[in-house]
């Protein structure tokens, strides 16, 4: 009780000390429909959208204040307005949509389609589809490499991980991973992708221009989605069911701690100070909220039914 209330005082300490605007977290609750808004300063949820199609993704552009949201019943996506918080548009894509991203810019936006295998390429000024790519089958996790050049896409049911040219929107390089790689991230320098693969229980390290495998880590049991922290020195993965995150040191690539979460944890992100990570537990209705400098769970937020948020779901 005491280590839990000395957890608790160090994190709202962390937070007092912050004197710039919050951003606010977008949780996709998949079984309600919704997306519950947390104020990451007040740590509490300040607003619930309604956005049907069992919404899934997040995407975040703040070039355009706009939050994308996938929906995979809807077949395509939804654009909120990140200020006013209000549904802007539906987009239609075709198949099932999961995986969604932005480039660096704010100028496209990038939707993984389950079911047709292919990503659906718009621009974010009027939604008018630019493109559509085929790549492996059942794409789920995407993420833009820091310089805007690589759209990485993960291909679930081919085991593989696809590398898309994004000045030219053609494929570069397929690379095999583990199996069922769904989570994907690339380190802020662009020099690392870490994929959590689903079937393996092991995450993959590659090298992210080359796209040749550094290392595969053992985590726990069906990791979902990874997320880096504290300057990437951090790798944080959801273990779904083990009810666990595995905090690993990217460096020496050793697990530091195995963090206890809600019920069935899914979607991950990372504040934008780098330090606190936020965990959507699937089962539990809620989100988990670990500092990653003391590797520990300093609050627990309700959301909706089915809180899902797969993607990087916090605005800067």
């Amino acid at each position: 009780m005491l280590k839990q209330s000395i957890a608790a005082f160090t994190f709202l300490l962390a937070f007092a000390n912050i004197v710039s605007a919050q951003p606010n977290a977008f949780i996709t609750n998949q079984l309600d429909n919704t997306v519950s808004v947390i104020d990451t300063a007040r740590q509490q949820v300040i607003n619930t959208i309604k956005v049907t199609g069992k919404p899934a993704g997040v995407a975040v552009n703040p070039k355009r204040k706009h939050i994308y949201i996938s929906t995979p019943e809807g077949g395509g996506f939804a654009v909120i307005d990140s200020q006013s918080l209000k549904v802007l548009r539906a987009v239609k894509v075709g198949g099932a949509s999961l995986g969604i991203a932005v480039d660096k810019a704010g100028e496209r936006v990038f939707v993984a389609d389950w079911y047709e295998n292919s990503v659906a390429v718009f621009n974010t000024q009027n939604f008018e589809k630019i493109a559509n790519i085929t790549v492996g089958k059942s794409p789920s996790g995407m993420a833009v490499s820091p310089d805007n050049k690589w759209l990485y896409v993960a291909n679930r049911v081919d085991d593989s991980i696809s590398q898309i040219d994004l000045k030219k929107l053609t494929i570069r390089n397929t690379t095999k991973v583990g199996a069922h790689p769904f989570g994907i991230v690339v380190d802020s320098k662009g020099k690392r992708l870490y994929t959590a693969n689903v079937e393996s229980d092991n995450v993959t390290v590659l090298d992210a221009h080359k796209m040749k495998r550094v290392a595969t880590l053992k985590v726990g049991s069906r990791p979902y989605a990874v997320a880096l922290a504290m300057n990437d020195s951090l790798l944080f993965v959801t273990n779904q069911d083990d009810n666990t995150v595995s905090a690993i040191d990217t460096k020496t690539l050793k697990t530091l701690a195995v963090i206890e979460v809600g019920d069935k944890p899914e979607g991950i992100s990372t504040h934008p100070d780098g330090r606190f990570v936020y965990v959507a537990n699937w089962f539990d209705n809620n989100v988990s909220l670990i500092d990653a400098k003391t590797l520990e769970v300093v609050s627990t937020i309700n959301t909706g039914e089915g809180s899902r948020a797969f993607g990087e779901f916090i605005s800067p």
